[in-house]
């Protein structure tokens, strides 16, 4: 289709947007190009797909201004700073900081209500010990979660469910996911920055978000837990699926991270165009690497801020490439094709 037709952004009916904390800095510019230029060529509606900082990305998208909610977001996501050892609520109220600086005052609204962008918020709700406040069964049921996700991945119902927070009056039928029992919960603007919150909230590291109204009552956390960078299988809609990303590869669960044999590759996916930076690319970032949250206790504060600006600059070149791609006469020039 993109050699026939060329990029045009009607030929995608879904954007997804993947777990991964500091690494979404790498994406910024190249997100500023989709949110701010390409997509908005387009005029049919789009399901937008996020976890955790997925959905965050996402939510730059459905506002008035795109690029201006991505500049406050990554304005305020650069310069935030902790102490030695902060616990789970200083994280937590810095992370609602960041936050409210992306959404402004009309950014809920214009989220919850937008005509075109079809916004979908994966959060894992906790049963029973994991949607504990006490470290000690919070840490149990983490424990067994990675186990019984050893032996098979669906065994991670038994501790999280999938709820998805939508936009609209109900979520796009495409993305009626059945590898897990999922709950669809209808987003208002009072409960929209929370359950972007609850969606970005690792265990022990934030607090979570407890019983958002309207959904299943309980504790939310980070929708990375089960759909770290999805499993695509799920997916049943009939354009293709636009998945700018860190990595050539997808992790489905965050748990998955540490089996290298549930890592998959792209071979079996025929409707999914991703973008992502090369490793020749990545080699040329401060340290050779995209940012990560290790850098939070490997580097001093003034440190992480400078390498993460630095990367920041040279993602530009990211941007530019897909610019160059869309524009240009190859649709497909430097693209890998998988079959």
């Amino acid at each position: 289709m993109l050699r026939d037709q060329g990029w045009h952004p009607d030929h995608f009916s879904l954007l997804l947007g993947a777990s991964g904390g500091p690494k979404w800095l790498v994406l910024g510019q190249l997100d500023r190009v989709l949110f701010g230029d390409f997509l908005q060529r387009g005029e049919e509606p789009m399901s937008l797909l996020g976890s955790s900082i997925g959905s965050w990305r996402h939510a730059c998208l459905a506002q008035a201004d795109p690029v201006a909610a991505l500049d406050r977001f990554q304005s305020a996501y650069l310069e935030q700073a902790y102490s030695a050892r902060p616990p789970p609520s200083e994280i937590s109220a810095a992370s609602a900081h960041i936050l409210a600086q992306l959404l402004g005052a009309e950014g809920a609204a214009a989220l919850s209500d937008h005509p075109r962008w079809r916004t979908h918020i994966v959060t894992a709700r906790g049963r029973g010990p994991a949607g504990a406040r006490q470290p000690a069964l919070l840490g149990a049921a983490m424990g067994a979660a990675a186990l019984g996700n050893t032996v098979h991945r669906r065994l991670l119902g038994a501790g999280f469910q999938r709820v998805v927070f939508h936009s609209g009056e109900r979520p796009a039928p495409q993305l009626s996911m059945t590898d897990f029992r999922t709950a669809y919960t209808r987003l208002r603007p009072p409960t929209v920055p929370l359950a972007l919150q609850a969606s970005g909230s690792i265990p022990f590291v934030l607090a979570g978000e407890r019983n958002i109204g309207g959904a299943p009552p309980g504790h939310y956390w980070d929708g990375g837990i089960i759909d770290y960078h999805f499993d695509l299988r799920q997916y049943r809609g009939e354009g293709l699926v636009l998945y700018p990303h860190f990595r050539p590869d997808l992790t489905a669960g965050w748990f998955d991270k540490f089996l290298p044999w549930r890592r998959s590759g792209l071979e079996n996916l025929d409707d999914l165009v991703l973008l992502c930076p090369s490793p020749q690319f990545v080699a040329t970032l401060p340290g050779g690497k995209i940012p990560d949250r290790r850098d939070f206790t490997r580097l001093s504060t003034a440190q992480r801020v400078a390498v993460w600006r630095e990367c920041v600059a040279r993602s530009e070149a990211l941007a530019e490439a897909f610019q160059a791609l869309i524009d240009g006469p190859d649709p497909l020039a430097g693209a890998t094709l998988l079959s």
